[in-house]
Order: C-alpha cells, then structure tokens, then sequence
C-alpha cells in the first residue's frame, strides 16, 4: 500500500450530509462518542480508509485471522430530519506529521465527493472536569459556533492548540468550503473517558436535533468509576508503603550515626 485510500463497500446518495469524525485520541473521546453515536443509530457501513501513515501492525481476532489498522466510514439516512450523517472513526490517527496532512486530505476528498458542506470533529481538551465535564467548542463558521454555545457548549480560550485529526480538518476544511465544528470534552486523558463522551452527545442531540438511548454509556461511565477508584487505591497503598519506607530507612540512619 503506497497511498491513503477509501475503499467504499457501498454506494449510497445522502440527503445533506453532515460528517462527524472521531479517531483515538486523548481520553479516546472522540471514538468513543462517534462509535456510540453509530451504533445507536444502526448506522451501515459506508467504506474504509486505509493508509500507509496508520502504526506497522495487524490487529489479531478472537477467531485468529488478521486485519490491518483502518478508519471506518459509517452512513445513516435520517428519514425524519434535513440532513443524513456520516460518521467517520476508526483504530488510529496517522503517526508522523506528513501522515496527518495525508489522512486529513483524504477525509475531505471523501467529504467532497459526497456534497458534505458541514464536518463536526471531536476529541478530548485535557482537564480535571467536574461532575459535568464542560464541551469547549471552535468552528470556522460564526452561525455553527453560536448553535454550539447556545446548547451550552463553551468557546475556546484563545491559543488552544488542538493537535491531531480533529484538528487539522477544521483547519483545512475553510480550502475547501467545507463548515466545520470542533467539540472537545474536558477529561484527564489517561483513561478512555465516556463521560466527557456523554457531555458531547448531549450537545449533539440538541444541535442535530436527533435522539440516541444513552443507558448504555451510563454503564460504561460506572465500569470506568470503579476502574478510577481501584487505580486510586493502588495510589494511596504505594504512597503509603513509600513513605514507610522511607521512615524505616531515617531510623536506620539516625541509629547508625
């Protein structure tokens, strides 16, 4: 494989489409929201991208065969609303900086040739959240920014690098006269985080005016609860056994002096 392409599996014609992107990334927000987001909407798949930029190894099954590492490019036709959506994420973001321009490039290629005029990307803004974790929003579009905060979503502080796909196609998107929204949830990052995920589908029921069952995120939220509070209590063992040590090792000093 020498280029980065999209095998497309079907051919389909959309009604308006908007595309919203989630690749792995910090807190793996963003894939988490645009895989939970398909999946709820029984959406069917619409092609894969592939490219030489993605990590230099094959993901193995349970069954034991083999696939290279791709995005997925998934369809929905919304029978009762203006616009059809697709939906875009997959199992990495390009590793070099080249890659990244590459993957971008392609994405919007793949936009143009199906008339999206509107791209939503997501991730993750790294900060110690609240209960709520907060959804930061930027766009290349004024009208598209302030439907984003009048759904209580927060404009970015100025300066906010947002690295990474999510990124680069809200830059690169204005070349091609595409509008794009960019939505990140605030969350730790050291952990996939589908809380910060549930705050940005919130944000995107309302604005997109579509309706997905969140009970099952709200399991995961409590699945990754637990996995906190275990990783809290291994910290609090190894502080505490650290600093015992560190109190024997004193005495030990002081007795020999």
């Amino acid at each position: 494989m020498k280029t980065t392409h999209v095998k497309e599996k079907t051919k389909i014609k959309l009604k308006n489409p908007i595309l919203i992107e989630g690749l792995p990334g910090l807190g793996m927000v963003g894939r988490i929201t645009t895989r939970y987001l398909a999946k709820q909407l029984n959406a069917k798949k619409l092609g894969e991208l592939y490219s030489p930029h993605f990590p230099y190894y094959v993901l193995v099954n349970k069954k034991g065969s083999v696939r290279l590492l791709h995005g997925t490019f998934y369809f929905w036709k919304n029978e009762a609303g203006e616009n059809d959506f697709i939906f875009l994420t997959g199992d990495s973001q390009a590793q070099t900086i080249e890659g990244q321009y590459d993957v971008a490039g392609c994405i919007l290629d793949f936009a143009e040739k199906h008339d999206v005029k509107t791209i939503v990307t997501i991730g993750g803004y790294r900060k110690e959240p609240e209960e709520t974790p907060k959804v930061i929003a930027v766009s290349t579009n004024s009208e598209l920014l302030k439907k984003a905060l009048e759904t209580e979503a927060l404009a970015s502080p100025a300066g906010n690098p947002i690295v990474g796909t999510a990124g680069l196609l809200l830059g690169l998107a204005r070349f091609r006269n595409i509008n794009a929204l960019c939505l990140l949830g605030e969350t730790r990052g050291y952990l996939p985080d589908p809380k910060a995920a549930k705050s940005i589908l919130s944000i995107l029921q309302k604005m997109l005016k579509i309706k997905v069952d969140l009970t099952r995120l709200d399991e995961e939220i409590e699945k990754s609860k637990k996995i906190v509070e275990r990783m809290r209590e291994i910290e609090k063992r190894r502080e505490t056994y650290s600093s015992k040590m560190r109190r024997m090792e004193e005495e030990r000093i002081t007795y020999i002096s």
